[in-house]
């Protein structure tokens, strides 16, 4: 007698028992729900066939998500079926076809009348999970086993996408299931698209995660992600007439299939409350306000692995108990759910607007919750695997936690909290164990990202942590001290007033008097009865003076305060006390062993100007990680007719795993075959982004102009405004030439946009609004034709990428010098053939000296010369191109209707003040921009020279695989090897 088991989460709980026998009953609980169902002996037949495989053998495991020792099975063992395939049924057709049917009618979530491609997209994708949680179950079972160091990435943003095609395509499946759906009348686009992108993320930073989970799966890495399920993303953004409207993604309304809720996995978040300290000296944090994070599990597959790793998921919620049933039944029913609300709350927008206290309390809230889920997941994980004896000095040998960007920083205070008050460690003890486990990544240069919280709502809401933060700056003064000494108290102050990670806060009382200066000898001033000098009575005697030229006649203007006789006694305005606040990236500096920022230039910068201070005391936890893109998604699955040709000309499908092997298409850069099906495949590209403008826009662009596209987070120093005012400079150019001479003169090119605008973010706002109507004022010009067109796709995401950016030509990333750090997008355009036009910012230096200066279209202001230029710009010296003049002009003119641009365009007037004085150099580099483009131009008329540049591009990007710096992350920050499944 033959027995099956099948487990749907990685050690955990059986989902499917079966016996040899027909008609008996079999469990289909997936993940914990369901029940038992009688079965045909058909139907028995397919799930023998399928999922209920005999193993070899088996072993004891402790469950990943729980304590219970559970049996599993050593699927590592199993027989692949091909070299190269790594799945765990026969990769035919048929089979696939017969679990999709399966999957409709036993795990459904729609009704049972047809086979419609939403219903055929979740029985695909249920299908395809089958064969990660395998792999998945296999990959943990083995860590587990191993007891191997493991890297934890928390983020507050995973920009995943879809995940159908890459999971398939990494599984070594598409073929497969292309001809699978085929057979079931679907096409597998089709049912692709059906997918919602996953709504984690927003920009750069979440993508940058998304990148490194595929690569640490792919090169086997032992690792996590840990991020939280945002019920409505940051929003799903409509562009009217009005420009860009807010609303809520859906993207969870019809369930997530991949993901698996783990409701054995669940852990208590306090907010609020008291700290108590007992006989002993230890602290008790009671009281407040308690939630629980349940965890959502996401496999993330490897490419050509059968490593399955894991990016977990906090969701929030109150315990049922907290809802008050008597409350509800007299009526006040939302009284009675305010505890659930409240709780669930948490997880509903990724970066609500924090401009009310409100808003601020929810984002502290969601990144605590994210830390202290986290690590205590993390720290269960370790108890567990270490056995009856838990050596904590181990732990930085079996963990490593990288903090991205400074949203995880409580990670620092909260892995405290918990060594020592709930573990019972000493200080020194915690701050060791801490310091060596986390490290931290700056992803900006710009203030407003280097998060400051309010010192008084962090003690409210983290009573706790505030305690454990206030020591942490106390163990930093005595460190500056100790390096400084006491002898040059103004250098000292200086460095406490740069470095200590509480702002405007008085010194602990073991250093009051640190900063004491000597007194100066009193010196005798002549004064009158009032107590006031000599030079006081001057003063007000010219105040008078000017009072008397203002008076009106047989007026008086009265003193703000008379004396007994008649003089004038000033009262000095008050001066508003500086708000005491908790600088979040002096927190993640001081308590990690690594700091990293993610471009060559943007690290010099980290060193030099963010944090040279520290750079200073700490040379050696600085690092450069220029970041990185999965070559899978952004060049084999999104863009399949260039993949092929570099395959074709490279000799095989190395390039994928190995991008050393792009570099060899540089030999090839002048072929005249190579070229031809180089353009052909770039024009089918742009053929798709057409259909897609037209469905998302209703315009009809040509695929014959050149696609200029410029797509990121809406934010002025990414300058969206510099390239739409070059394009309104373009548009005036023609309509002052005759149809032959604008011909003659300019290229055809249709300019496309697209990115979010944060919702409160009012001047990003108004760049979309001008965007769109001068859009809208271009593409019906029938002067104009098809010679311009201005497009902005609404509601850009990961998926919307994959189309644009196979299709691009010239790609715009002309951020401020020294203000981006990286960027990733970059990477991504060059990858696909795309010239770039920019400035010497972020990845753009490096890029640009791996694709060679001859390929870049380089413009504007360096990164050494802004400070200066904005002082120049402050005491009134700068002087504005008559043609960056001559726009202002001709946009004031009405040409693109009625609405009102003062305020966009007063960004760029004047010399001084909030929102003035063009901070971000747009009027400085417009001349230079507006000429690189003519270069542009006249380039793109040469097609040979243009598509050579193309191809170097591609070439040139083989150092931009986040597969590069995840093996430096690995090598040189968390100390972890691959670890390949037998």
């Amino acid at each position: 007698m033959a027995t099956w088991r099948y487990s749907t989460m990685p050690g955990g709980a059986e989902a499917v028992s079966s016996r040899n026998a027909v008609g008996r009953f079999v469990d289909f609980s997936h993940g914990g729900g369901g029940g038992r169902r009688v079965i045909k002996p058909d139907q028995l037949m397919l799930i023998r066939k399928w999922q209920l495989r005999p193993v070899k053998r088996s072993f004891s495991v402790r469950n990943v998500s729980s304590e219970q020792q559970q049996k599993v099975k050593d699927l590592v063992t199993q027989q692949q079926e091909s070299p190269g395939s790594y799945n765990p049924f026969p990769p035919d057709a048929s089979s696939i076809a017969s679990s999709i049917k399966y999957h409709s009618e036993f795990t459904p979530l729609f009704s049972p009348e047809k086979f419609d491609p939403p219903k055929a997209f979740f029985a695909t994708a249920q299908s395809i999970r089958d064969a990660l949680i395998i792999n998945w179950n296999a990959t943990y079972d083995y860590y587990e086993r191993l007891n191997v160091k493991q890297a934890y990435y928390l983020s507050m943003e995973f920009l995943q996408g879809r995940a159908l095609l890459n999971a398939i395509g990494n599984l070594g499946l598409t073929g497969a299931y292309a001809e699978a759906l085929s057979k079931l009348g679907h096409n597998l686009e089709n049912i692709a698209s059906q997918e919602p992108d996953a709504a984690l993320g927003n920009g750069g930073l979440g993508r940058l995660a998304s990148c490194f989970l595929d690569s640490l799966a792919t090169l086997n890495y032992p690792a996590w992600g840990y991020g939280l399920r945002y019920r409505y993303g940051l929003f799903k953004q409509r562009i009217t007439k009005d420009g860009q409207e807010e609303v809520a993604e859906n993207w969870l309304e019809m369930s997530n299939p991949w993901e698996i809720v783990r409701n054995d996995v669940a852990y208590p978040i306090k907010f609020y409350g008291k700290v108590l300290t007992d006989s002993d000296g230890k602290k008790h944090w009671i009281g407040g306000e308690d939630i629980q994070a349940v965890a959502y599990d996401v496999p993330i597959p490897g490419y050509e692995t059968k490593t399955t790793i894991n990016l977990r998921l906090w969701s929030t919620k109150a315990p049922s108990g907290d809802f008050d049933l008597s409350v509800f039944n007299s009526g006040k029913h939302t009284q009675a759910a305010e505890a659930l609300y409240n709780a669930e709350k948490i997880c509903y927008v990724l970066y609500p607007g924090d401009e009310s206290l409100e808003g601020q309390i929810l984002r502290l809230k969601q990144q605590y919750t994210l830390c202290s889920a986290s690590l205590q997941d993390i720290i269960a994980r370790f108890e567990r695997r270490s056995g009856a004896k838990v050596k904590w000095d181990e732990f930085p040998d079996k963990v490593a936690v990288q903090m991205n960007d400074t949203h995880p920083t409580l990670c620092i205070p909260e892995l405290m909290r918990i060594l020592i008050d709930v573990k019972g460690l000493s200080w020194k003890e915690a701050w060791n164990i801490t310091q060596r486990t986390v490290a931290y990544t700056n992803h900006t240069v710009l203030p407003e990202a280097l998060e400051k919280w309010s010192l008084e709502l962090m003690q409210k809401l983290l009573p706790r942590h505030m305690e454990i933060i206030e020591m942490i700056d106390e163990e930093l003064i005595r460190t500056i001290v100790s390096e400084h000494g006491k002898a040059d108290s103004n250098l000292l102050e200086k460095k406490l007033k740069q470095m200590r990670i509480l702002e405007n806060v008085e010194l602990p009382a073991a250093f009051s008097d640190l900063l004491v200066k000597p007194k100066k000898s009193p010196v005798a001033v002549p004064s009158d009865e009032f107590g006031e000098s000599e030079e006081e009575e001057e003063a007000e005697a010219e105040e008078e003076k000017e009072e008397e030229k203002l008076k009106p006649a047989g007026g008086k203007i009265k003193s703000v305060k008379e004396g007994t006789q008649g003089k004038k006694k000033k009262i000095p305005e008050p001066v508003p006390e500086p708000p005491k606040l908790v600088r979040m990236a002096n927190l993640c500096v001081v308590g990690g062993h690594a700091v990293n920022g993610v471009a060559a230039i943007h690290s010099e910068i980290v060193k030099d100007e963010v944090f040279n201070d520290f750079f200073q005391l700490w040379p050696e936890k600085f690092q450069n990680k220029t970041n990185g893109v999965t070559p899978r998604r952004w060049i084999r699955f999104c863009n399949p007719e260039l993949s092929k040709i570099i395959t074709s000309w490279t000799g095989s499908e190395d390039w994928v795993l190995n991008t050393e092997k792009l570099s060899e298409l540089r030999k090839f850069a002048d072929n005249e075959d190579l070229q031809i099906q180089w353009r052909a495949a770039k024009r089918s590209n742009k053929l798709k982004v057409a259909s897609l403008i037209k469905e998302r826009t209703g315009y009809i662009v040509s695929p014959d102009s050149m696609f200029d596209i410029q797509v990121k987070r809406i934010h002025e120093y990414k300058r969206q405004l510099l390239n739409i005012l070059g394009i309104v400079y373009r548009y005036k150019k023609m309509k002052e030439m005759s149809a032959s001479e604008r011909k003659k003169k300019f290229v055809p090119r249709v300019c496309i946009f697209g990115g979010k605008a944060f919702a409160t973010y009012v001047q990003a706002k108004r760049i979309v609004k001008f965007i769109t109507d001068v859009g809208a004022t271009v593409n019906h010009d029938p002067d104009i034709g098809d010679l311009l067109k201005v497009v902005f796709v609404p509601d850009y995401n990961v998926s919307v990428a994959e189309l644009l950016i196979p299709a691009s030509e010239l790609s715009q990333h002309i951020s401020t010098a020294g203000m981006e750090a990286s960027g990733t997008s970059n990477m991504k355009f060059a990858m696909n053939g795309c010239i770039l036009i920019g400035t010497l910012d972020g990845a753009n230096v490096e890029i640009r000296e791996e694709v060679g200066e001859e390929n870049f279209f380089l413009f504007g202001a360096q990164a050494h010369e802004i400070a200066g230029l904005r002082k120049e710009r402050a005491e009134g010296k700068f002087v504005p191109d008559p043609r960056f003049e001559e726009v202002k002009k001709f946009i004031k003119s009405g040409v693109f209707g009625s609405s009102n641009y003062n305020e966009l365009l007063g960004s760029l007037e004047g010399n001084e003040g909030f929102g003035r004085a063009d901070y971000f150099l747009v009027g400085k580099d417009f001349p230079s921009y507006i000429e690189c483009q003519e270069k542009v131009d006249e380039t793109y008329k040469d097609q040979k020279v243009w598509t050579r540049m193309s191809i170097m591009n591609t070439a040139g990007s083989y150092n931009f695989s986040s597969d590069r710096t995840i093996h430096e992350y690995a090598r040189e920050i968390w100390n972890i090897k691959p670890v390949e499944l037998p």
